[in-house]
């Protein structure tokens, strides 16, 4: 990753969240200058549909400025899933596009939960879970897929805390399950 400038003043009740950053992508450093749902768009990023949990839960809880966001794992819009241990079935390449995968699944239950991406103020914390090959040790750079996603669209206030960890099983087989620590900028 590349360096990132600081980010303007928190955001006001009703406004947009402004990024002021330098952003990494896989074509060098690129200045942005716009908001998350802007951002989005620039990127030609849709988000896909939020699906029901699967099992007794909640997809997000709001505790005053925070917002928590349960485990997702890479689900494509048609519902199908990802699967596979990473380090056996799947090379970090692979696991890292399940991670961005992820990831977007992640900011369309955010956006549903606040309404729009501009309400982000900051990610805080990530877990990722990486259902790994016995030996495999390249967690963090699986997550990476998840984590320079959230730099793209929210430049540095998408940097984050976080975890990486190996997992024997994850549910339903899947590669990655990631859940997240959000501040909300208006809250």
């Amino acid at each position: 990753m590349g360096s990132a400038a600081t980010l303007p003043t928190t955001a006001r009740a009703g406004q947009a969240r402004i990024l002021a950053a330098r952003v990494s992508t896989a074509a060098g450093s690129v200045p942005v200058t716009m908001s998350a749902e802007a951002r989005l768009k620039e990127l030609g990023i849709e988000l896909p549909p939020v699906p029901p949990p699967v099992a007794n839960f909640v997809r997000t809880r709001q505790v005053g400025n925070v917002l928590y966001v349960s485990g997702h794992g890479p689900m494509h819009p048609d519902g199908s899933r990802d699967k596979g241990k990473v380090g056996s079935d799947l090379d970090v390449a692979q696991g890292q596009a399940s991670a961005r995968l992820t990831g977007l699944n992640m900011l369309a239950t955010v956006r549903a939960a606040l309404g729009s991406l501009d309400r982000v103020g900051q990610i805080v914390k990530v877990l990722g879970m990486v259902h790994s090959a016995p030996g495999f040790g390249r967690q963090p750079e699986v997550i990476d897929g998840f984590s320079d996603l959230m730099v793209e669209v929210f430049g540095d206030a998408g940097r984050h805390a976080r975890s990486a960890v190996g997992m024997a099983e994850l549910p339903f087989g899947i590669p990655v399950e990631i859940e997240m620590i959000v501040e909300i900028a208006d809250a």
